[in-house]
């Protein structure tokens, strides 16, 4: 147990249906951590169970905040908030599964020791969410159990009941532009049959990125917008209305989501059910970033219609347009998780983001495809170092390391600090340096994964000035709302019996 002064006593969680929320579980076990130690799920896939060595970094986690936060003072929890908490956590990845991250020993004892080698990247978080006011749910999936998961990512989660402002926009203001270093972020949701039932619809997300914009005087923010084919000719009308009345940034689709006809799915490459939008936004609307939900199906989306094969065919068709993969096609992490235990000395291949990098060495065409991270690289890196640095080798080796960008998922998991954080200490391992030709992971190389390649996909300037969010901003959104909406909806939530 920590070496706190006072520990609430806190009862045993029970298992639903196999799982458990994880903060419960940490409250239970007084392990507040500043990295994750297991999977935990977006409600995109079933969480992988926590790994022996997994197990072995909690441990030597909790060991070292036992130690230096009595020296320091502290109690353990205070440490683990702390720029040295966070320097532990990484340290202790390096004790168990070799030395993958840069760590300075000072750190762990000093916050400002790690200063002189924290680069001063331009950060662009290509992929974010938050919700509409009062809703919470997608499709089945409730968020609020995503966001007590969440605690495993980010321990100023632990132990915090969520609440619905927790997926909202003050907080999602918060997180992203005042808990982390990211400068310019990119708002996503998921399409529905219906407004109604989306988590966030498009006018939201606008109204998100136009309210941040006037708040800092400054371009912030992005907002995507829903692309979903097969409506058809309805599909076609929303997308008039997003790019004309909203001047959206980018589509969002989701092949593995049917709204139409097939409830199983759709592919892009479908000249029947894709070209016409696809056509439609090249030639008439003028946007070209269109992002694609690809691998991490299970649980919400439709798993066939969740593999990548489709970009082979519809990025050479459509030379003028941007793919972007969204989660880089990863199927899951247990899928690549046997082949990563043994360092990839037998088997390198990782479902199915190594198809995705052979259709691109087998096709010179695919320049228009561009790799995300986003929970991917979270879950592989917390799962195993040597798995999320094959990867990037991997799609580096093949895309080049100008198609790879960066995103979090953010706000699912609180701030993303502890991802950005992750990326700056990795480094490539000399054994996958030597064995698959692999560059290594230079502070170039990460600039432009952290937002100097979407910077130039989204046409804005990396270098201009970027105010910060006013103190008062919490203020200033509550004058907004009132302005818009002066009654109350009187929505009530949560149970009751029938």
């Amino acid at each position: 147990m920590s070496n706190s002064k006072t520990t609430p006593p806190v009862r045993k969680p029970e298992p639903h249906n196999g799982w458990v929320r994880k903060h419960e579980l940490d409250d239970y076990l007084d392990r507040h951590l500043p990295i994750p130690t297991q999977v935990v799920s977006n409600e995109e896939f079933i969480p992988l169970a926590q790994t022996k060595k997994q197990r072995a970094v909690e441990n030597v986690l909790l060991e070292t905040g036992s130690r230096i936060s009595s020296k320091l003072g502290m109690d353990r929890r205070q440490f683990f908030r702390t720029a040295c908490g966070m320097a532990a956590g990484f340290a202790a990845m390096n004790t168990v599964f070799g030395d993958f991250f840069r760590v300075d020993a000072a750190e762990l004892y000093d916050g400002t020791a790690g200063a002189a080698m924290k680069n001063d990247y331009f950060i662009f978080d290509v992929q974010t969410h938050h919700v509409a006011a009062g809703r919470h749910f997608i499709g089945p999936a409730d968020v609020f159990d995503t966001r007590r998961s969440g605690g495993q990512f980010n321990p100023a989660l632990k132990g915090k009941e969520p609440k619905q402002s927790d997926f909202e926009l003050d907080n999602y203001i918060k997180e992203v532009f005042l808990d982390s270093d990211t400068a310019v972020a990119c708002l996503s949701g998921i399409p529905d049959a219906t407004e109604a039932k989306m988590i966030i619809p498009p006018d939201e997300m606008v109204r998100t990125r136009n309210i941040v914009n006037e708040l800092t005087h400054s371009e912030r923010m992005m907002s995507h917008g829903f692309f979903s084919p097969d409506l058809g000719t309805r599909n076609l009308e929303n997308m008039h209305r997003q790019a004309e009345s909203l001047k959206i940034d980018a589509w969002k689709g989701y092949t593995g989501q049917g709204l139409g006809a097939n409830k199983e799915g759709w592919w892009v490459d479908d000249e029947r059910i894709a070209y016409p939008a696809l056509e439609y936004t090249r030639d008439k609307l003028k946007i070209k970033n269109i992002c694609l939900h690809k691998g991490l199906a299970i649980g919400v989306f439709n798993e066939g219609h969740c593999h990548p094969k489709d970009l082979v065919k519809a990025s050479k068709d459509f030379p003028e347009l941007n793919f972007l993969i969204y989660h880089s096609g990863l199927k899951t992490v247990e899928d690549a998780l046997p082949a990563a235990e043994d360092g990839f000395k037998k088997n390198p291949y990782v479902p199915w983001v190594s198809d995705l990098c052979e259709y691109r060495k087998k096709n010179p065409y695919m320049t228009n495809v561009y790799m995300e991270l986003g929970t991917s690289f979270g879950t592989m890196v917390v799962t195993n170092p040597m798995l999320s640095a094959h990867v990037l080798g991997m799609i580096i080796q093949a895309y080049g390391d100008d198609h790879v960008l960066w995103g979090t998922d953010s706000i699912w998991w609180g701030s993303p600090q502890w991802q950005i954080e992750a990326l700056r200490r990795l480094e490539m391992p000399e054994p996958l340096m030597k064995r698959f030709g692999y560059a290594p992971l230079t502070p170039e190389v990460k600039a432009k994964i952290f937002g100097l390649n979407a910077s130039r996909l989204y046409g804005i300037d990396p270098a201009a000035k970027r105010n910060p969010i006013p103190g008062d901003y919490v203020e200033r959104l509550k004058k907004d709302y009132k302005a818009g909406h002066p009654t109350p909806s009187n929505t009530q939530y949560g149970w009751v019996a029938a």
